[in-house]
């Protein structure tokens, strides 16, 4: 009876101990089933970060940001047949080898700061590498004009190249042969500032050399300063004139002798050759006694020391066919002599003449050739 009374407590035993598994696990279950969703609930629901996509650079800001250069500029061309691609220029300096458009049966008159400017051929808005470097946020717009071969064929332009040499501050002026060759510094400001103040337009060399082949229309006042030699009197007395008008010159430097960088962004610094400022076994200049060859070897010289080829002058302006074929052979466009008259369009490049300004040519004397 007592194993038989054992037995059965231990069945009811297990059978209670399972109905408390059961109720436990239903109760766990119940306990679970209820507070699962609250607990779901109670965790922060993540909202996704936006992707933010950057507003693409237009060229003329891409052309800043690479440049990474508070100094630079992107120029944006506007008008027909002008260049697609932004070009970068510096603040700090004049325009350089802004572009000169193609269009087939058209000449190209120029860049300007509107576009009214360009319709109505504005000259004092006309913007070439004579001017200086302005923009607003670091970009600016210029507007293209054009006129036709007709128009700017009756138009008649003819260009004047002045000649100067030395400079003196004495109004009696120098002593000797080369007397002559010596402007008294007050003419040469009264003609910087005539220029400067009375409308004239200064075209660069490769103005010019599109201006000859018609590709390009040049305002009627237009005009071309250059300086021979560069003498220390240019570097003293003259360019600084210059500068002080800002107005382009050109100096044409022998380069054996001298090779100074610019005195200013106003100065272009051009060959006079290396060294064949010299007279040759006839008594002329080098450049009608040596060979093609010869000459070609003195102005790559000259080019490699100064950095550009575009126009030279002739020494003493004594040249002749062979010197020509030198001058081209070293990769120069164009050529300047002492022979007087004005460029016009069909001038041969190789033979540009000057206005020459001489001791005791005032302002008078300057307006009576140029206007």
């Amino acid at each position: 009876m007592a194993s038989g009374g054992r037995r059965r407590g231990g069945v009811a035993g297990i059978i209670i101990a399972a109905v408390i598994v059961v109720v436990g696990g239903g109760f766990t279950a119940y306990v679970w089933l209820n507070h699962a969703p609250a607990e779901a609930e109670a965790k922060p629901t993540r909202t996704p970060t936006p992707v933010v996509t950057p507003t693409p650079l237009t060229p003329a800001e891409q052309l800043i940001a690479d440049a990474d250069d508070p100094l630079a500029c992107a120029v944006t061309f506007t008008g027909e047949g002008v260049p697609a691609d932004p070009q970068l220029q510096r603040q700090d300096g004049l325009y350089q080898a802004l572009p000169i458009p193609a269009v087939a049966g058209r000449v190209f008159a120029g860049w300007y700061a509107t576009a009214a400017d360009a319709a109505a051929y504005t000259v004092a808005a006309r913007v070439n590498g004579a001017d200086p470097v302005v923009c607003d946020q670091q970009q600016v717009e210029l507007f293209a004009a054009w006129k036709t071969p007709e128009q700017n064929t009756a138009e008649g332009v003819q260009v004047p190249i002045l000649m100067y040499h030395q400079f003196t501050a004495n109004p009696e002026g120098e002593s000797g042969w080369l007397r002559g060759n010596y402007a008294y510094i007050g003419d040469f400001d009264a003609h910087m500032n005539h220029i400067a103040t009375t409308g004239f337009y200064l075209p660069t060399w490769d103005e010019l050399s599109a201006f000859i082949d018609g590709r390009l229309s040049l305002p009627a006042r237009s005009v071309i300063i250059t300086d021979d030699d560069a003498d220390q009197t240019w570097f003293d007395l003259g360019a600084p004139v210059v500068a002080a008008h800002n107005l382009l010159a050109t100096s044409f430097m022998v380069t054996a002798y001298r090779s100074d960088p610019p005195p200013s962004i106003h100065v272009l610094r051009r060959s006079h050759t290396h060294d064949m400022h010299k007279a040759g076994d006839n008594g002329d200049g080098l450049m009608v006694n040596w060979t093609a060859d010869q000459i070609a070897a003195d102005l790559n010289l000259s080019g490699d020391t100064l950095g550009v080829r575009e126009v030279i002058a002739y020494p003493f302006g004594h040249y002749n066919d062979t010197a020509k074929q030198g001058v081209t052979q070293a990769g120069y466009e164009m050529a300047r002599t002492i022979e007087p008259g004005f460029v016009t369009i069909g001038t041969d490049k190789l033979a540009l003449p000057v206005v020459r300004i001489d001791y005791g040519m005032g302002l008078d004397a300057l307006v009576s050739r140029i206007g």
